[in-house]
């Protein structure tokens, strides 16, 4: 009985070591792993590529008006307007644009999602087809007593295509990740849509 009393104790602290062991190379590899690179800023003026969509930034303005681009403000709040010129660069049309731009804006509460509208027709959140650019804005709305920012900051999202996935074996766009940063002026409001 004391001899099996002791193998037990024995494997019990074998087992012990060997998870404490374990747990530990994990956390330094995890810790190594976990190491956030340094995302770039972007230039406002240039093209930015995000693997599914080109986007040439145009301008950020705030306006006051009832009406901007067909979205209705609620009462008590202005809009901050994001004009962006956008290409599908995938083979099939898509709208897959919900998540493409981040707004890292004090101004701007974070679990609220922009309306997003074609300008050239005012289509609110229309399929873009492929290879052909398109203005788009981002419109989000601010509090009316808020001041309005001097500088609109975007976290610029981009998605990596997988001929299949890991799930079901599709192809599809996955794996978000930034590209960058982008800080663009914001223009006052001048009483109407420029």
């Amino acid at each position: 009985m004391l001899e099996t009393a002791r193998s037990r104790l024995r494997a019990w602290i074998a087992a012990g070591i060997g998870t404490a062991a374990a747990i530990a190379v994990a956390g330094v590899l995890g810790a190594f792993g976990a190491r956030h690179a340094q995302v770039p800023a972007l230039a406002p003026a240039g093209p930015i590529e995000t693997g599914q969509w080109l986007l040439r930034p145009v301008k950020a303005y705030v306006s006051a008006e009832k009406y901007v681009y067909g979205t209705l403000r609620k009462p008590g709040t202005k809009a901050l307007v994001f004009e962006v010129d956008m290409t599908n660069r995938t083979a099939q049309s898509t709208k897959d644009y919900f998540e493409l731009l981040r707004a890292s804006q004090p101004a701007v509460d974070p679990a609220t999602k922009p309306y997003i509208v074609l300008t050239r027709d005012e289509t609110l959140s229309p399929e873009l087809h492929p290879d052909m650019p398109e203005r788009m804005v981002y419109i989000w709305e601010l509090p009316e007593s808020a001041a309005a920012p001097a500088s609109l900051d975007l976290t610029v999202i981009r998605k990596i295509y997988k001929q299949r996935d890991n799930l079901f074996g599709l192809p599809g766009w996955f794996n978000p990740s930034p590209v960058g940063t982008l800080t663009i002026p914001v223009a006052p409001d001048a009483g109407g849509q420029p």
